[in-house]
């Protein structure tokens, strides 16, 4: 089994429902256990563009799906709870699921890049990791916890 960390973040309908059933969806993936989940943060868009504030959390789970098997899960139960993706960054969303972590994997494809590349900038991904293993190393060997020393501002509720 693979044990993987899931970001999940929505601005639209009612984000704490979908945050909250993206996690009933994680949960019910074949051969997949949710371990655990953090307390939701709420912050505002990266882009500081003028759309509702986000709520985010993490999760993590035990897998017997491959990477890519699970990143298609992933989408998959993104278009299921609305999410539309019509090539536009950074705009409001239903839910967003990111693959933060899949074991030490490190990789670099077209469809996918491990660790994430946005965990080391993002308060709303370092805080919750950090919530579900204060020890959590990256790919490497890097302490994740340093990195919040390089934060800007955290700007979390």
């Amino acid at each position: 089994m693979h044990t993987a960390y899931i970001g999940l973040g929505s601005n639209l309908n009612q984000p704490v429902v979908q945050l909250n059933q993206a996690l009933e969806a994680l949960a019910n993936l074949p051969n997949t256990i949710l371990l655990a989940s953090s307390s939701f943060y709420t912050s505002p868009p990266l882009d500081g563009s003028d759309q509702p504030d986000y709520v985010n959390a993490v999760a993590k789970i035990k897998t017997a799906l491959e990477a890519l098997e699970l990143l298609a899960a992933l989408l998959k139960t993104e278009e299921k709870q609305g999410r539309v993706r019509d090539g536009k960054r950074w705009q409001a969303r239903t839910l967003d699921l990111d693959l933060l972590l899949f074991d030490q994997l490190v990789i670099n494809t077209a469809s996918l890049i491990l660790p994430h590349p946005g965990i080391l900038f993002r308060a709303f991904v370092i805080y919750p990791l950090l919530e579900l293993d204060e020890n959590l190393r990256l790919p490497g060997g890097t302490p994740l916890k340093i990195q919040i020393s390089h934060l800007k501002s955290p700007n979390l509720q």
